[in-house]
């Protein structure tokens, strides 16, 4: 198989073609698209079709169609050694051909359809479910698409309009297909798209022509495809050089190279010199999430403990032991994999080799055999003693917080997330613990004044004192301000729920957040750890206050990149101190009405230490309420370290060149810091040549976190990765990682947002994408005709993910209130490849016409999730009921005319319209219809594959809700968001392409101006 990828792929991604491949297929891929012999009768000029006699006779080999849309005798590969072509349309387009050229000129009115038994969901909009041949889609149901009548005689209509009733063909060429089992409406309708993406006969074509939807790579099918895979294998880390995409849930097997989850880097063979990466165009560089979760059925990280001495480190480079690293002379010495350096064995680690050279111990020693494992470090590794996590609820107890219940929802989740809602004790009598023995709570609440709460058990009740001295605070207790939270759970349960009753009558308006901030850091200061602070006001009062820095009017320039950031000395000092104690603050903030909260300022702290800003922008109790519990458990609950300090080493001729996430980083060279770090962070590490590698050798990576781990152990999580090295850049873009390609990206688009503006950031995006392609065009893909997009296989719906960040709440062009703005950018730098995934490019499952089957276990005890489809509304249909959720926010998308029985199956007896619903309802209650348990268990499942966000629903009613704008801004396809659909992007990606391909394209040029004038899909106003 070649190692290209082309437009129109038959089954869309799938393990790629290097020894990840889990089932090639033997025969080569059938021809879409034919060559003509000679001249046909039957073709216009520029349109180059099949002429009749040349159809493509690939139903032989073809199973019945499968429910992903690809032949089922290939798997899911693409079809990769054809191209489409179309040199008339290439002049028409302004050098445009983008495959398939399929465009329609007037639109014609979308029939309604009241209910939906039998349109198949794939085809484009225009032809509102139909076939595009034309052809009444009841004859041809269950028929292949690819042998439909007419397919070849595309060249004779071609500039004809089309009418849905047309199906006067000329004789089809051979017999329509009939499989040998056929599928019954409903499953045909919840395909996903028809089978064979080279269908699409009879178009006429505008001035400027079209690119048919159906063409262009699809996300969703690629993902589903290989997530079917991964449920039966596992990911074996060492033999396999491409990681599965990070949507996809699979089990890794750690063979000594670290696992995706942990470690994910760009390019898994690495060019040896600077030049050739620059041939390419794209980043070097390490995805790391160093605590990620591990999955049911995956091996736990190994603790070792190697005492007083410490674990075995090169005397040079300081790297860890790893499996790597080569043992000779007998033993005596280890070689470092880093910097080549040999250091002697130390006595006690020694231990005879094999004649291969390999330790005779090598099986019992994990730090040889894991790619990532954890050290316990001795006293010389430590600041201080380190100590179980100290967790420091401050409650924001003013008039705003009580008035929208925000005050009465944070204390039940607290309540919920250290208590659960089971009290039955574990069976030996034990009480089932939520954090970590040796853990510690303390309590603080604030308005004006700030208040500190003796827990000790010894007391009947919690004792209040009141610091009124905001100027200067300090701590007014030596010992019970923290408390073990099952010692002392009377006192802790009585104070929460009677917190919102005490401050009833109180009521400040104003609270203080900045001296509460301190005087919570004067607590923790000889300790380290964890504040986790609830806020719903503007805090203007005190040291520290803010006022209201956006008025709505500082719209793009200078002025609205100053509100991206904060200037205040008292907050940045905050949060330098508490890095420098090991202490990290996670704020759950609620704006009051949607107002300004100045989250640059108040996130500054929780994005310098580490921690994660929970932001509630309309927040609405009880609707909100759930998910507001659900974060305060998973934030309490979640592995989380304290007191950090981040290194990456890498082989001899690379070095770091920066670190992009939420920490601080004071020098280059230096360590990272952090507050504190949890299992759902991420940072990004970019590297640069300082020499050039060996291509005999490969190249080396390790990654070292030192924490004080939730229990009080001070411990160093070690991971290794390693990549080949190769001196043709052509065999590195087999292996490139599209996810880590566009995380690292996003990350450092999103470090610079404070210092470059955000038109000048979305054009960088633009340009680095065209770079990308260029390159790959330019320097690897063999010959093709000029009018052709060409994509790297590992890098087909790359495009996609950069339009879903140009239109992401952080980078899109248009007005935003810099609160969402600034809260999605710091969120982009912390997040995770799974999060980042989804929130660039959201999941959406149609819930009406669900199989039987969906939602149900299989026989292997699998879920069987139903297929999800494109984001974009020319997919919708009338009547659907839609959940799409970006790991964010999960909405129901449900049409006016949806009907009257699904709403009563979802919503329970006595609901039978939109109107009936409750608009603040945030889960589906529990009936006992077959599809009430399909999409519970469709959602129990989505809930195990997101980053740090809970999953409630929110309703979208078509016409009723405010949340339909959302849902709309999620159908990243469209064009919305101030930017292009994602047809007209890749038309614009390819001009640009072009013009690079020719030496016209000017790098200057970048940003809005050009798209839009260069553009003819764009008009100016929408920039």
């Amino acid at each position: 198989m070649s190692d290209y990828q082309l437009y129109h792929s038959l089954g869309q991604g799938g393990p790629n073609d290097d020894p990840n491949n889990p089932n090639k297929a033997s025969q080569p891929a059938p021809p879409q698209f034919q060559h003509p012999v000679a001249p046909s009768p039957y073709q216009q000029p520029g349109a180059n079709f099949n002429a009749p006699g040349q159809t493509p006779q690939y139903n032989s080999q073809m199973g019945p169609p499968s429910p992903y849309g690809a032949p089922q005798g290939q798997g899911y590969f693409p079809d990769q050694g054809t191209q489409l072509h179309d040199g008339g349309l290439a002049a028409q387009m302004g050098g445009l051909g983008l495959g398939d050229v399929s465009s329609h000129g007037k639109k014609k009115k979308k029939d309604k359809h009241a209910y939906h038994t039998v349109e198949p969901t794939g085809s484009s909009q225009a032809f509102n479910g139909m076939p595009q041949g034309g052809v009444p889609p009841s004859a041809y149901l269950n028929a292949d698409p690819s042998v439909m009548p007419g397919q070849g005689q595309g060249g004779q209509f071609l500039n004809q309009p089309i009418t849905p009733q047309m199906s006067q063909f000329p004789a089809p060429v051979n017999a329509p297909f009939n499989p040998a089992n056929p599928s019954s409406p409903a499953e045909f309708a919840s395909r996903n798209g028809t089978t064979d993406p080279g269908f699409s006969a009879n178009m006429q074509t505008s001035a400027h022509g079209r690119v048919d939807p159906d063409q262009i790579p699809s996300v969703p099918r690629s993902r589903d495809a290989i997530s079917q895979y991964y449920l039966s294998h596992v990911y074996p880390t060492f033999e396999h050089h491409l990681p599965p995409p990070a949507s996809v849930s699979f089990v890794a097997f750690d063979q000594g190279n670290s696992s995706p989850k942990f470690t994910r880097l760009t390019m898994n063979n690495i060019p040896s010199t600077s030049d050739s990466l620059h041939s390419t165009a794209l980043p070097l560089g390490l995805l790391l999430q160093p605590l990620a979760p591990l999955q049911p059925g995956e091996l736990e990280i190994p603790v070792l403990d190697f005492g007083e001495i410490g674990p075995p480190r090169c005397h040079r480079c300081r790297a860890y032991i790893n499996p790597f690293m080569v043992f000779k002379s007998g033993g005596n010495k280890f070689v470092c994999n880093m910097c080549n350096y040999a250091n002697d064995v130390p006595p006690e680690y020694f231990c005879a080799t094999t004649p291969q050279g390999a330790r005779v111990d090598r099986e019992q020693r994990p730090e040889l055999m894991r790619g990532t494992v954890e050290f316990l470090v001795p006293k010389e590794y430590w600041s201080k003693e380190p100590v179980g996590l100290r967790i420091l609820f401050l409650i924001d107890v003013g008039q705003e917080a009580f008035n929208r219940g925000f005050l009465e929802a944070f204390c039940e989740g607290v309540m919920a997330a250290l208590y659960g809602g089971d009290d039955s004790p574990a069976g030996d009598g034990q009480i089932k613990r939520r954090i970590p023995e040796g853990a510690k709570v303390g309590f603080v609440t604030f308005d004006k004044d700030i208040h500190f709460y003796n827990m000790n058990p010894a007391l009947d009740q919690a004792q209040m004192m009141i610091m009124p001295d905001i100027e200067d605070p300090f701590v007014p207790l030596g010992h019970g301000l923290f408390v073990d939270p099952y010692e002392a759970k009377s006192n802790i349960t009585s104070l929460l729920s009677q917190l919102p009753a005490l401050f009833s009558e109180i009521k400040n308006p104003e609270p203080a957040l900045l001296p509460t901030l301190n005087a919570a850091l004067a607590a923790l200061e000889k300790t380290g750890g964890k504040i986790i602070c609830s806020l719903s006001a503007l805090p203007t009062w005190g040291p520290g206050r803010l006022f209201l820095r956006d008025d709505g009017k500082q719209h793009g320039g200078d002025a609205e990149k100053k509100l991206l950031d904060t200037e205040h000395p008292g907050w940045r000092k905050a949060a330098d101190k508490m890095v420098q104690a090991g202490v990290g603050t996670d704020f759950f903030l609620a704006a009051p009405g949607g107002g300004y909260l100045d989250i640059a300022t108040i996130g500054h702290v929780s994005a310098s230490t580490g921690g994660e800003t929970f932001y509630y922008p309309n927040f609405v109790s009880p609707r909100d309420t759930e998910k507001l519990s659900q974060e305060i458990i998973h934030t309490v609950t979640r592995e989380t370290g304290y007191q950090a300090l981040m290194k990456v080493r890498c082989s001899n001729g690379l070095q770091v060149q920066s670190y992009h996430g939420n920490f601080i980083h004071h020098t280059f060279g230096a360590d990272v810091e952090l507050g504190t770090i949890d299992s759902d962070k991420a940072m990004a590490v970019i590297f640069s040549y300082d020499g050039k590698l060996d291509a005999k050798l490969d190249a080396h990576f390790q990654s070292a976190l030192l924490y004080t781990t939730a229990t009080g152990e001070r411990r160093v999580r070690c991971s290794n990765v390693i990549a080949s090295v190769s001196d043709n850049a052509k065999d590195c873009m087999k292996f490139v990682d599209q996810d880590a390609v566009y995380t690292l990206m996003a990350k450092e688009a999103a470090s610079k947002m404070t210092s470059a503006s955000l038109k000048d950031i979305r054009g960088a995006l633009t340009e680095k994408n065209v770079d990308i392609l260029a390159g790959y065009r330019k320097n690897f893909s063999g010959s093709h005709p000029p009018g052709q997009l060409v994509l790297p296989e590992n890098l087909k719906e790359f495009s996609m993910y950069i339009l879903g960040l140009i239109k992401s709440r952080a980078f899109k062009g248009g007005q935003e209130p810099t609160d969402r703005r600034v809260h999605d950018m710091r969120m982009i730098k912390g997040m995770g490849a799974l999060e980042l995934s989804l929130y660039l490019y959201p999941g959406m499952i149609p819930i009406h016409n669900l199989a039987p089957e969906d939602g149900f276990p299989n026989a292997d005890g699998h879920l069987h999730m139903p297929p999800s489809i494109r984001c974009s509304f020319s997919r919708v249909e009338d009547g659907g009921v839609y959940l799409i959720d970006n790991g964010q926010n999960c909405y129901l998308w449900m049409h006016a005319q949806t009907s009257p029985n699904l709403i009563a199956d979802l919503f329970g007896e006595g609901k039978d319209s939109l109107k009936s619903l409750d608009p603040y309802s945030s889960s589906l209650p529990v009936l006992e219809t077959h599809l009430s348990a399909q999409v519970r268990n469709i959602l129990e499942y989505l809930k195990t594959m997101r980053g740090s966000k809970a999953l409630t629903i929110q309703l979208a009613r078509q016409g009723l809700d405010g949340a339909e704008y959302e849902f709309a801004r999620l159908l990243v396809e469209d064009r919305n968001n101030e930017a292009q659909s994602y047809v007209d992007w890749l038309v614009h990606i390819h001009r640009h392409v072009q013009l690079e391909l020719t030496g016209q394209r000017k790098k200057e040029d970048s940003g809005e101006n050009s798209i839009a004038s260069n553009f003819a899909g764009l008009r100016p106003p929408y920039w």
